[in-house]
């Protein structure tokens, strides 16, 4: 597969990935990537950019190449880490991030600081194809630790079929369906 950066200073420049017959992580289909980065354009110039369960970086990766002053990546597995190393290495963007092993469900701890943006895709099912429900820990976690600035915004990709119960503190401003 492969997946290239959609806009900004690297635009055009292809990402290094997993094996194609590796399906321990799902990238953001492009046509999504596009949508929801042409909506978070006007926020992007000097955002800091927190990219929860990262995978192979390629949302950070577009933050960093659209403007954004720093981004934070977060991932839990070695070898998309190592992935991430690589590909901000070749395309220059090292200087500007933070890359962090973590479990972002059991420990939030790591994050001191607040986010002009956070993007979270966590993995819909595990490696034995059960659905996993994600989404609502995150956003407790998100909550609980205070990362968001009172302006922020949180962009949180589901299942369709995972049910988002109501989190205080938050409001849903804008809902997009793209496949399942």
């Amino acid at each position: 597969m492969s997946l290239k950066v959609i806009a900004g200073t690297a635009r055009g420049r292809t990402l290094k990935t997993l094996p194609q017959d590796d399906l321990s992580i799902r990238p953001m289909l492009g046509r999504m990537k596009k949508s929801v980065f042409d909506i978070l354009q006007p926020r992007l110039e000097g955002a800091y950019f927190l990219d929860l369960f990262a995978g192979t970086g390629s949302a950070g990766i577009e933050a960093l190449s659209r403007g954004a002053a720093r981004v934070v990546f977060a991932e839990l597995n070695i070898v998309p880490l190592k992935l991430i190393r690589r590909n901000l290495e070749i395309l220059g963007f090292l200087d500007r991030a933070r890359i962090i092993k973590c479990d972002v469900i059991k420990n939030f701890s790591f994050l001191q600081d607040k986010y002009d943006i956070v993007f979270a895709a966590p993995p819909y099912k595990d490696g034995d194809k059960r659905p996993l429900s994600l989404s609502h820990p995150i956003l407790l976690n998100i909550v609980r630790f205070d990362i968001l600035k009172e302006d922020s915004i949180l962009v949180l990709q589901r299942h369709i079929k995972e049910i988002l119960p109501e989190i205080l503190d938050l409001d849903l401003i804008r809902e997009e369906q793209y496949g399942d």
